[in-house]
């Protein structure tokens, strides 16, 4: 009983999604009345009637709130009335409707196979989160990539002619727009539907005001989207990566490959290639002395994000302006390049048998202090930048003036991030990533304005 009580409240959830039929043939004025009138009728439901007890889940029973459709309903309102207020040539309805079809139908997808996949195992919360397994996250991004095409080309083609171009880009975005919501969903451990689709939205229309610059056929997107999974899956499987991690590296992926090309990508893989190795580099030793990496080496979102931001918005911009082309490909591999020298500085220089020195006072601190130094992590500092460099003069531009900026500036950029960490993160201004994320800013910087000076 209580296995089909879950069954209809996921269908519900499926239910809702089918609501973008009717977009197309609505002033979004009135959509959005509905949708806000759809919010006061479901938090007035009175907790003890058999309607709450239908539609609320376990959480929602213990708080006495339907609080998952009150969410979706006012945040696609809220989504509607930005459209309204900007437009839809600026913010088009078919992108609200693919929103809402992801959340809806990717996690009616996803509950209903979670309750197949933990119908004889012990109920945790861990068996109670959606995105909790690989194969969780990949019914997600099948179900709501897929009814988010459908749904937005549905909304599409009532007020335009679904030609070739126009049918890649509304795949493209929903590709982007399901991995994001997959990630969100893998990150957030409680039931949310404010998140999920808002996120899933502005992803989608960001890539949207690029315009046709992003056309992508197909097939190719296809591809690129299954190479980009496989990868972040191996990580996952060889406990590189956790769920979140590798969905961000699935997003990162597509984004890098469609934007500059299979080499870019194979550059920041091979950053987080070294960064698995080498974190698993001396692993009991450094254990024992209480610095090494935490959860066996296993890298979340976090990390991913604030090492391969800097990197994935060059990418970005090298696909927007192709005719900057040299000077961004010098700061996206300078940002790589500071990521992989800090990456093994600190997981080769924690093995350092001497005791380091404090980066701003030369002070001798101990070992895993931030902003402490060795000559072994200065080393592998440079080691991890030249192997970036090199790895990008072997297959995607012989320059030397490119290995020398790219070098420098992975350096600097490390040891950029040795100040920060001695300052800002030891006053709390910063956390570690926040620290990676500025250093790796300042190596793209560094590293961009280096190979301008030496071409010119």
């Amino acid at each position: 009983m209580r296995l089909s009580q879950d069954y209809k409240k996921e269908a519900i959830n499926i239910l809702i999604g089918f609501s973008v039929l009717l977009f197309p043939f609505f002033e979004t004025s009135y959509l959005l009345l509905a949708f806000l009138a759809g919010t006061l009728v479901v938090s007035r439901i009175n907790p003890d009637s058999d309607i709450f007890k239908f539609l609320a889940r376990d959480s929602e029973t213990r708080s006495g709130k339907l609080t998952g459709l009150v969410q979706l309903f006012i945040t696609t309102g809220i989504l509607l009335l930005v459209s309204l207020i900007l437009g839809e040539e600026r913010f088009p309805l078919f992108i609200i409707g693919s929103a809402l079809a992801i959340t809806a139908f990717g996690q009616g997808a996803t509950g209903i196979f979670s309750f197949i996949e933990h119908m004889y195992k012990p109920d945790t919360p861990e068996s109670r989160h959606r995105l909790a397994s690989a194969k969780s996250s990949i019914v997600f991004l099948t179900a709501g990539g897929s009814f988010a095409f459908l749904a937005s080309a549905w909304i599409w083609m009532w007020g335009n002619t679904l030609s070739n171009e126009s049918f890649g880009m509304l795949f493209f975005l929903a590709i982007l727009g399901a991995i994001t919501g997959a990630l969100l969903g893998s990150i957030i451990i409680s039931e949310e539907n404010i998140i999920l689709p808002f996120g899933s939205a502005m992803t989608m229309l960001l890539f949207y005001t690029f315009g046709f610059s992003y056309y992508v056929e197909t097939w190719y997107l296809v591809k690129v989207l299954f190479l980009a999974f496989a990868l972040g899956y191996l990580a996952y499987k060889v406990r590189i990566a956790d769920i979140s991690a590798m969905l961000s590296a699935t997003l990162l992926g597509v984004v890098i490959i469609i934007s500059s090309g299979l080499d870019w990508f194979f550059i920041l893989l091979s950053f987080f290639l070294l960064g698995g190795v080498f974190t698993r580099y001396k692993y009991s030793y450094k254990l024992a002395r209480g610095i090494a990496e935490g959860k066996g080496g296993v890298r979340g979102y976090k990390n991913v994000f604030s090492n391969s931001l800097a990197a994935l918005s060059l990418s970005v911009a090298y696909g927007v302006f192709p005719s900057h082309g040299e000077i961004l490909l010098a700061a996206f591999l300078g940002s790589v390049a500071t990521a992989a020298g800090d990456t093994l500085a600190s997981e080769i220089g924690e093995t350092y048998r001497g005791e380091p020195r404090m980066i701003t006072t030369f002070k001798k601190v101990p070992a895993g202090t931030d902003g402490g130094i060795s000559i072994l992590g200065e080393g592998a500092s440079l080691f991890g930048s030249s192997v970036i460099a090199l790895l990008a003069f072997m297959f995607i531009h012989n320059d030397i003036n490119l290995v020398a900026a790219v070098v420098a500036g992975g350096f600097i950029g490390t040891n950029i991030d040795s100040v920060f960490g001695a300052t800002f993160q030891q006053k709390g201004y910063l956390s570690n990533n926040g620290v990676n994320l500025f250093a790796t800013i300042s190596g793209a910087l560094i590293s961009g304005i280096i190979y301008y000076m030496l071409g010119s």
